[in-house]
């Protein structure tokens, strides 16, 4: 019994808390950043926003929850009932298991593995699957047409992202995402790979839809995009998704070019658990800082037109992130500073 319990149980019940320790908040906070965008959007444009429901509107996200909760889920009867379900489920289920490799701090993560960025752009590149099976399982045309628009959206900006990915990793050496924050205590990346940090950025506002690549639900010329057929619960688990992936793409950003939890001119003024804290502080302020950019991004620029947004992937970003990771091997070669490990 006692073998059962230290061999399987405890390990299991502690990868449970940890697992809790990290979806929760997670939750909480997709709930809380579309509060954000709206108070965000209202002030850029001088209006107020959410300020009914509750102090200063704050209990709006719960009211939107309660909302939906007790809306009827409607399927068309034309649909493939088990995709048209799985659709979102799957969608909103990638976006939370990619935080297992997210490290919070060194050694604080759910799962440390040597190939957490691999992991990472494999989960990101999954994602388009729950959008095409939702525009293929609703049996319309404006849906589908929605989910094929998202798609080759999403596709031509992996590729980028793929040089971008490869190009952290010549200067960190390894695969590992806290080897690759630890690798920035002399300079954040964001400084020799400006290009790139601008680059995925960009990408990442195109991988998850997001103003001004917002194509697939421009209502104007498609209904809304992959999810028109949509209500209730599984039209939230969507949008769920996609705040989760903001939050997740601001994560990797902190993580790949801003040092991640490391203080600027690496100043540690604890250690034991305030140092965890400190390092914690530092990490949320810097995905803070990057999610408000993506809604700051939305409030200033106009939607693009979908054939300016494939020459932007193609044309562009392709070939100068091509280029950068070509220069950036060839700097470290010459200057001797490719990493060893």
């Amino acid at each position: 019994m006692a073998e059962f319990w230290h061999g399987y149980l405890l390990p299991l019940l502690i990868t449970i808390g940890e697992i809790l320790c990290v979806v929760v908040p997670l939750l909480v906070a997709i709930a809380y950043y579309t509060y954000a965008e709206r108070k965000v959007l209202a002030y850029s444009q001088l209006r107020k926003g959410p300020n009914v429901v509750g102090p200063l509107g704050l209990l709006q996200p719960i009211a939107d929850a309660i909302k939906m909760l007790f809306k009827e889920t409607i399927v068309p009867s034309s649909a493939n009932r088990v995709l048209f379900i799985a659709a979102p489920i799957v969608s909103t289920a990638l976006a939370l298991v990619a935080w297992a490799v997210i490290p919070f701090d060194t050694g604080v993560v759910i799962s440390n593995i040597n190939v957490g960025i691999l992991y990472l752009f494999a989960i990101s590149s999954l994602g388009v699957y729950g959008i095409i099976i939702a525009g293929w399982a609703s049996n319309s045309r404006y849906a589908f047409l929605g989910a094929l628009r998202s798609a080759a959206q999403m596709v031509s900006y992996e590729v980028s992202i793929g040089f971008v990915l490869v190009t952290v990793l010549l200067c960190a050496g390894s695969l590992n995402l806290t080897d690759i924050v630890m690798a920035q205590r002399t300079v954040w990346f964001f400084i020799p790979l400006f290009p790139m940090f601008v680059v995925f950025f960009i990408s990442g506002l195109a991988e998850t839809n997001r103003a001004p690549f917002d194509l697939p639900e421009g209502e104007s010329e498609i209904v809304a995009g992959f999810h028109v057929e949509y209500s209730a619960m599984t039209w939230l688990l969507f949008f769920m998704a996609e705040y989760g992936n903001m939050i997740l793409v601001s994560a990797m950003t902190t993580i790949l070019f801003l040092g991640g939890w490391l203080a600027p001119f690496n100043i540690e003024p604890f250690s034991g658990f305030l140092g965890h804290v400190w390092a914690l502080l530092w990490l949320l302020g810097k995905i803070l800082f990057v999610m408000f950019c993506i809604l700051w991004v939305r409030a200033t620029f106009p939607r693009f037109r979908y054939d300016q947004l494939m020459r932007l992937g193609w044309k562009v970003f392709l070939p100068l992130s091509l280029f950068w990771l070509v220069l950036t091997a060839g700097v470290l070669v010459a200057t001797g500073w490719v990493p060893s490990h």
